[in-house]
């Protein structure tokens, strides 16, 4: 099929060191585009890409896209900004539909942090700069709804931590493990990710930890949100960057790609249906979730595909058991051929495109095999799956399983009494600027409404601390839980 998208082009970048031998994010981005068009083997695909789309990250340039175009000599390239609250694996998905539809030949995919250089320059009293520039993209990619409720920002802020760790006490409620085994279980698991990170060349860790140094805190592992410490959240302070071109079959025909460049995107399937954490049936569960996994196991059935490498999206732990859950694994511990975004590092809004490019450069060499690459957008509330193999099974299949969802899973209610009675169905605890710990617990009461109640009861957050809450009967008045 001469529209069908398939990626001939990739590169990647990390960099450590002192601040004057960083780059900001722009510069490493231009570097993996380079590394694609070299990667790719026939440096006239720049005269094809018609677009490039880049995930917004922490830096302020408008449109960066626009900048390497001219570094490289796009002619007539449409670029693309999307914003955080969108997908990451949707940029891919989006350009692959239109390579289908015959409406763009390429697309270049890329995108980078340097939030290592800005950390460096604070400690050696460097002054941070970055290129300044001021004209719009072509196009602006914006999620619709907010990622939070109300009442959960009052509590909780912005910050993703206090969202996964409450989703975390869920998962573990359900499991059939008791307390500590639970979070015994995540450390060993993360101990694994971070053996693979050490191994890998643009991993962000040289020595891998042991179970205990992530389950315990320590001054280099403080306590963010329990359960969860520094190791076991996504580590965003990182030099790295990663980009792809995808083209049509008949461009990179008419190219004359070797085949041993090109890997394809089969399938993927997304889930935009947005409930607030707070509001869903299951904190534990997302209906969507499923219904987009098995969109992919489905096909891998009927294909015959079981061979199959995977990449996990691993801001937290919740958000590996969760998916690992959807996919139906039998094995967790070979959920991340990265080593997880805590170890192997977890760029802004951009790590699915490093963990796409190095499960294709995996693919590359095992032929036989096919991969999947899962990701996530907001607290859980978007989720991404995407199936790719070395050779041309099917032709590229889509799907958005946001309407399902919306039919199928309905919100709850938030509640605005501050006094009564609920069930305890999520919690955790974090400190304040003054490290004074506060218990920060979803609720479901009488009416089944939600609600977010809080305890600074030294007792009862050493209870959280050492037993499970989860499942139990409270009483509240003025917001606070009643001893």
């Amino acid at each position: 099929m001469d529209t069908a998208p398939v990626v001939i082009g990739i590169g990647d970048i990390q960099q450590k060191g002192d601040f004057d031998n960083l780059d900001e994010a722009l510069i490493l981005m231009n570097d993996v585009t380079q590394s694609a068009i070299n990667d790719c083997g026939n440096i006239n695909i720049v005269n094809y890409i018609d677009e490039i789309r880049i995930p917004k990250g922490y830096w302020k340039y408008r449109d960066p896209g626009k900048w390497i175009a001219s570094k490289n000599n796009f002619p007539n390239t449409k670029t693309y900004v999307t914003k955080i609250g969108v997908l990451q694996q949707n940029l891919i998905n989006s350009a692959c539909k239109k390579i289908l539809s015959g409406e763009v030949n390429a697309s270049l995919i890329v995108g980078g942090e340097s939030r290592y250089k800005r950390t460096k320059a604070l400690i050696e009293k460097k002054n941070y700069e970055e290129t300044e520039l001021n004209i719009n993209p072509d196009f602006y990619i914006k999620a619709k709804d907010d990622l939070y409720a109300d009442i959960e920002k009052k509590e909780l802020g912005m910050m993703a931590v206090g969202y996964y760790s409450i989703i975390e006490s869920a998962l573990r409620a359900k499991s059939s493990k008791s307390f500590n085994q639970h979070h015994e279980y995540i450390a060993e698991l993360y101990s694994e990710f971070s053996k693979i990170a050490s191994k890998n060349d643009v991993g962000w860790i040289d020595s891998p930890l042991n179970p205990d140094e992530i389950l315990n805190p320590s001054n280099i592992n403080p306590d963010i949100a329990f359960p969860y410490n520094k190791f076991h959240c996504s580590s965003w302070n990182v030099n790295q960057a990663a980009g792809l071109i995808i083209c049509s079959s008949k461009i990179a025909n008419l190219l004359n790609i070797d085949e041993s460049k090109r890997v394809y995107l089969l399938a993927s399937s997304e889930n935009n249906y947005m409930i607030p954490t707070l509001l869903r049936p299951n904190l534990s569960k997302s209906y969507g979730m499923s219904m987009a996994a098995e969109f992919i196991l489905n096909i891998c059935k009927i294909n015959n595909i079981s061979e199959i490498i995977y990449d996990l999206y691993s801001c937290f732990p919740a958000a590996v058991e969760m998916f690992a859950d959807a996919l139906k694994m039998k094995n967790i511990s070979q959920s991340s051929i990265t080593g997880g975004m805590s170890f192997a590092g977890g760029p802004l809004n951009s790590y699915v495109l490093n963990s796409t490019v190095q499960m294709i450069r995996m693919i590359r060499k095992e032929e036989n095999k096919c991969g999947i690459v899962t990701g996530v957008s907001g607290m859980m509330t978007k989720q991404s799956f995407a199936l790719w193999g070395k050779k041309n099974l099917i032709d590229f299949t889509f799907k958005d399983v946001s309407e399902v969802a919306k039919n199928n899973e309905v919100p709850h209610k938030a509640s605005s009494d501050t006094s009564g009675e609920g069930n305890i169905i999520g919690y955790t605890i974090i400190k304040n600027e003054d490290e004074v710990k506060k218990a920060v617990i979803y609720i479901q009461n009488v009416k089944d409404d939600r609600n977010i109640i809080t305890s600074k009861n030294k007792e009862v957050i050493r209870s959280m601390e050492t037993s499970e809450w989860v499942g139990k009967w409270i009483k509240f008045k003025n917001s606070q839980l009643v001893v």
